[in-house]
């Protein structure tokens, strides 16, 4: 397989490689420092990114938005020539002040998903001058079929006129929230289905053709990156051969000695059978993927779950409906207080066996 570095705006990486943003606390800093370390993209989360912060449950915002630039300094410090971004949540409230926090920071890129990211290019030219940047981040949309593809792509077009820097297609096997209805995962993704489907596959063909009709009208490239159950150098290469300039992984990352999360959330990993991999229901109705555990049961057993005061993480949330907090689940995980946590995780997560070095699983991939 034929490696080729990932050209991403003006910065380039060595690899093509990115590490996809986990979230709540799962890639800060450390990870994202790491992966980037060695010629990968580093991805810092920003969802609840200030959970540790002491004001946190006074003024989240507050948190989070100084965090931002806690954990891009730390990244940057293990890796000062390295690609480093963020993911940023279209869901999240005060989506463009996360947006202007990244920019300011220092961000090479922003890879923008939980839907589609319309005014993205608008806010992080605003933030770029705001910051006296000289040059503007990567801007990466997160897509999961053909028609949000055309969707981002022709807003740009008409508005901005400008096309991504890149473009990420996550399938139905990636780990978290999906970009999918459940009628659609049942196309694409069948139970314990551990690669995707020829269905799928003709879905990323069809994103593919559209991306380069793009490509013509403007003359240059769009890299694409392919995601969702990619977890070993096989996979990889079929990655490749589909037409994707470059991958994106999370789960493998999660049990690497340099992933920000608690010791026994890398543990469930490792203890996770085949059949402990579950699709969800968010309390924001998205589906997504997770480890089976104490906290899966009671949610799927219809149990209200009491929660803390809200800290504003998604727009579509209404605390007094909700069956559980998604922040306060998603904390309990980046601490390791597995029995009452959301263990987000990808389709193949189960295959884990041991903690691994980023080095390791770079070299295992790619």
């Amino acid at each position: 397989m034929e490696i080729k570095p990932l050209k991403l705006g003006t910065r380039e990486a060595r690899l093509p490689l990115i590490q996809g943003g986990m979230g709540v606390g799962i890639s800060l800093g450390r990870l994202a420092g790491a992966v980037a370390g060695e010629g990968g993209v580093g991805i810092i989360s920003t969802a609840q990114i200030g959970f540790r912060e002491p004001d946190f449950d006074r003024d989240s915002l507050g948190a989070n938005l100084r965090a931002v630039k806690k954990e891009f300094d730390k990244a940057r410090s293990l890796s000062p020539e390295g690609v480093i971004g963020f993911n940023i949540m279209v869901a999240s409230r005060c989506y463009e002040e996360y947006v202007r926090a990244a920019v300011k920071a220092g961000a090479d890129i922003i890879i923008s998903g939980a839907g589609l990211p319309m005014d993205l290019p608008r806010d992080v030219s605003e933030a770029a001058r705001e910051a006296g940047r000289e040059t503007e981040p990567a801007l990466a949309p997160i897509v999961s079929t053909e028609k949000a593809a055309r969707v981002v792509l022709r807003y740009w077009d008409r508005k901005y006129r400008r096309l991504p820097d890149l473009l990420v297609v996550e399938g139905p096997l990636a780990g978290g929230h999906l970009g999918f209805t459940g009628e659609q995962l049942e196309q694409f993704a069948a139970p314990g289905q551990a690669d995707i489907s020829h269905a799928y596959e003709e879905e990323i063909r069809a994103i593919l053709q559209t991306v380069r009709s793009f490509e013509e009208k403007y003359g240059r490239k769009i890299p694409v990156a392919l995601a969702g159950g990619i977890d070993n150098r096989e996979k990889a290469q079929k990655a490749f051969q589909l037409g994707a300039d470059a991958i994106q992984v999370a789960s493998r990352f999660v049990t690497t000695e340099e992933c920000d999360a608690d010791i026994r959330y890398k543990e469930a990993y490792i203890r996770a059978g085949k059949e402990d991999i579950v699709i969800v229901k968010s309390p924001v109705g998205m589906p997504g993927r997770a480890i089976r555990n104490r906290f899966m049961e009671r949610v799927m057993g219809g149990e209200q779950i009491p929660h803390s005061p809200c800290h504003k993480c998604l727009h579509t949330c209404n605390p007094a409906k909700i069956p559980y907090c998604i922040t306060d689940a998603l904390i309990c995980a980046a601490k390791g207080e597995v029995e009452d946590a959301l263990l987000f995780c990808g389709a193949n997560a189960w295959k884990t066996d041991r903690i691994e070095t980023v080095r390791e699983v770079i070299e295992s991939l790619l």
